[in-house]
């Protein structure tokens, strides 16, 4: 009796652990920042197929590339060339567009995990709806 009772409370732990573990997305792309310094990392969950983009605050374009994977995205990047300042990690797939802010400071750089616009596409080609 004592080790069925063990055993469901290793269970019950287990999986309690899992489902705090599991990564509960918002309605932005499921971005995860994984980890900051001059160097961010981040996930896409859920994400096959995405273009992203690095802006400065006057729209100048320094990064951009096509990004894919099976199960999501993850991706690295090294800011420590870039000048201190704001920046924006812009992705975009068939049906959004959404924009993270993206912090360069001496020590340290900082993604923003929540997204600081979105805009969804509709089918009609000539409409879209902005989101802030």
């Amino acid at each position: 009796m004592k080790k069925i009772i063990k055993l469901s409370l290793v269970c019950a732990v287990l999986f309690s652990g899992i489902s705090t573990y599991a990564i509960d997305g918002n309605e932005d792309f499921n971005l995860h920042v994984l980890k900051n310094g001059k160097v961010i990392t981040f996930g896409l969950n859920q994400t096959q197929k995405a273009s992203l983009a690095i802006y400065d605050k006057e729209g100048t374009l320094f990064y951009s590339e096509n990004a894919s994977g099976k199960d999501g995205i993850l991706r690295t990047f090294s800011l420590q060339d870039f000048p201190n300042g704001t920046y924006f990690l812009e992705i975009q797939d068939n049906a959004k567009k959404v924009r993270y802010e993206i912090t360069v400071n001496d020590n340290v750089t900082t993604l923003s995990p929540k997204a600081i616009s979105s805009v969804y596409k509709s089918s009609d080609k000539n409409t879209s709806v902005a989101v802030r």
